[in-house]
């Protein structure tokens, strides 16, 4: 036990190296990726009640039980395009476009699950988010067009009217150690610790300076890290031979805050992670056939950065930026609805597809919404198809292609409190690749 907790540990260390050095846009869930392990990837996301694999602690503890003796790696290629536009400006020289000049994102993930007797396991699982790594490098190119000369000098304006490269860059990882505990033969519950850390670098915000409360903690300071801690609990449930329920709930995960960007995130930096739940369900209608649904609700406007408005700040007589009621993302709580299909066409070979679908959580379009979430945006369809390829008898490669589908978002620029105005446009679409590497044991 003591060398596969050593081999787990370094490959933590790895995987913790090259989350921190990248972000990736998601689909529907905001920062949330759908999915996290060998199965969930290949199924766009459900996990609530199928793929016993070591990844109970990032979906459901109460599947870990079931998932015996094993190890699970894996890494997520992501490729996303993000193009931004405005248009229609009150001024022609701030009609501009730009995109994205961050395209390929890896996120590896790892996890673990031991049985310690006849009704107890354990296990150990570390997965990443993501969402804003966002870097616009175009500007205007007219000197002394941006909206802060005083910290900008001469320089030309950027798509929000600060100076230089313009971006977000957050990275979250999450190690959750668990304990499962077999109830009865046919249900099982668990509970994780969600030990997380999370890093974010904010520039080119120069123009939004003047409406914070904290003028010098807004934009260009570097990265700057938190630490927290939460809770997730979950039940599994094996119903009848062809029904397994399963259902999963996680705290809030408490951050320390972000002290270098108080001036920009309302609440004074506060950037908790919300609480989140899901329900799902495996249906096994014929041998060899599993079809899953799962049903996934996060509570993004419990996060004052997240939830309030665009305008909250920027209005005259708004409470200014870092503040508890300064402008956010203006994210409503949002239901993500999963559907998973696997089929086993041979003794080594399982094929299995999956669509998600999750409503942006900003999906207003209105001056209230757009301008932040050009940093952030969500398409909201992803198909996923895979597979698993059964070496021998205990060990498996996995691999899954996912498609986001090409979104359009588009409404009133909120720079028209900086007499700016027009409307802004913003294009994602991601790629996604996926190999992993069961072992069991």
């Amino acid at each position: 036990m003591n060398r596969a907790i050593f081999k787990l540990s370094a490959l933590c260390l790895l995987s913790c190296a090259l989350t921190f050095t990248s972000a990736a846009s998601h689909a529907g869930g905001g920062y949330f990726v759908l999915g996290y392990g060998t199965y969930a990837n290949q199924m766009a996301g459900t996990s609530t009640a199928v793929g016993f694999d070591g990844f109970a602690g990032s979906s459901n503890p109460g599947k870990l039980f079931a998932a015996g003796d094993r190890n699970d790696v894996g890494l997520k290629i992501f490729m996303p395009y993000r193009k931004i536009e405005r248009t229609g400006s009150n001024n022609s020289i701030y009609d501009m476009e730009s995109t994205s000049r961050n395209s390929v994102f890896y996120l590896p993930e790892a996890g673990m699950a031991r049985r310690i007797n006849d009704e107890w396991a354990w296990g150990l699982t570390l997965y990443g988010n993501g969402g804003l790594n966002t870097e616009y490098n175009d500007d205007n190119g007219i000197p002394g067009s941006n909206a802060n000369p005083v910290a900008c000098g001469n320089q030309p304006a950027n798509f929000f009217l600060g100076c230089g490269k313009l971006g977000f860059d957050l990275s979250q990882v999450i190690v959750a150690p668990s304990l499962g505990w077999q109830v009865t033969p046919k249900h099982s519950v668990g509970i994780t610790a969600l030990l997380a850390y999370q890093r974010i670098k904010v520039y080119g915000l120069q123009a939004f300076q003047n409406f914070s409360a904290y003028p010098d903690a807004v934009t260009n300071k570097g990265y700057d890290s938190a630490f927290g801690l939460g809770m997730r609990i979950g039940w599994f449930g094996e119903i009848t031979p062809w029904l397994d329920l399963g259902a999963a709930y996680s705290t809030k995960v408490y951050m320390q805050d972000f002290d270098k960007y108080k001036g920009l995130f309302a609440d004074s930096g506060n950037f908790d992670i919300p609480s989140n739940y899901s329900i799902g369900a495996a249906i096994k209608p014929a041998p060899g056939w599993v079809i899953a649904l799962d049903i996934q609700r996060i509570n993004w406007g419990e996060i004052k950065a997240l939830g309030n408005g665009n305008l909250d700040s920027l209005l005259p007589g708004g409470s200014p930026l870092g503040s508890r009621g300064g402008s956010g993302f203006n994210w409503g709580n949002q239901s993500i609805y999963k559907l998973g299909i696997e089929y086993a066409a041979s003794e080594r070979l399982t094929l299995r597809g999956g669509y998600a679908y999750g409503r942006r959580p900003n999906n207003d379009e209105d001056i209230n919404s757009v301008s932040f979430n050009m940093m952030a945006p969500n398409p909201t369809d992803q198909f996923t198809v895979g597979l698993s390829w059964k070496m021998d008898e205990k060990s498996e490669l996995h691999f899954a292609y996912g498609l986001f589908i090409q979104d359009k978002y588009r409404g009133p620029s909120a720079t028209a409190a900086l007499d700016v105005g027009g409307r802004e446009t913003v294009t994602p679409h991601v790629n996604v690749l996926f190999f992993g590497w069961s072992k069991k044991l």
